[in-house]
């Protein structure tokens, strides 16, 4: 069977995967019709426009935010979510009460590393990581230098994956 289970994929942060291996990985994530997923793509000039206003916004509070909106999603969508495995961003229980407050009905399994913990979050992690190096490498400049060097990183947008 080609397509990846849950179980089969390794726990692992995408970062620490070949680029290779992670388009791999994504490629049967994608063929797997009982694993879907949606992500949030936040452009740079909302994160500077937030952490710079009067009132600033820190990267947790964003990232956060996102999180919830892509819950919030999902759930519109008809998807029945009984858990949720989420890396942290700051404190893990702070977190998770956030989240428990919103969505009551919603068991939060909050931890630093999950992507190394829990496959469901190493396969968020892979769509994450592979959907923001395709953005990077098909950016386009606004600036017109001429051989401008693309060997460079990117933000970490929010992802999330869901198995059936």
């Amino acid at each position: 069977m080609s397509n990846v289970t849950m179980l089969q994929l390794c726990c692992a942060d995408s970062k620490t995967l070949k680029e290779e291996k992670r388009e791999k990985l994504f490629g049967e994530l994608k063929e797997n019709d009982s694993i879907g997923w949606a992500f949030d793509v936040i452009d740079p000039r909302e994160l500077s426009a937030k952490m710079l206003k009067k009132n600033k916004i820190n990267l947790n509070e964003i990232s956060h935010d996102s999180a919830m909106g892509l819950i919030d999603r999902v759930l519109k969508m008809g998807v029945l979510l009984t858990e949720v495995y989420i890396d942290t961003v700051g404190g893990a229980g702070k977190y998770e009460a956030k989240l428990s407050k919103v969505f009551p009905s919603i068991k939060f399994v909050i931890a630093e590393k999950a992507d190394s913990l829990y496959p469901v979050v190493s396969g968020a992690s892979i769509v994450a990581k592979v959907t923001r190096d395709r953005a990077v490498r098909e950016w386009v400049f606004d600036e017109t230098a001429e051989n401008i060097l693309r060997n460079f990183g990117s933000g970490y947008p929010a992802g999330i994956l869901l198995t059936m």
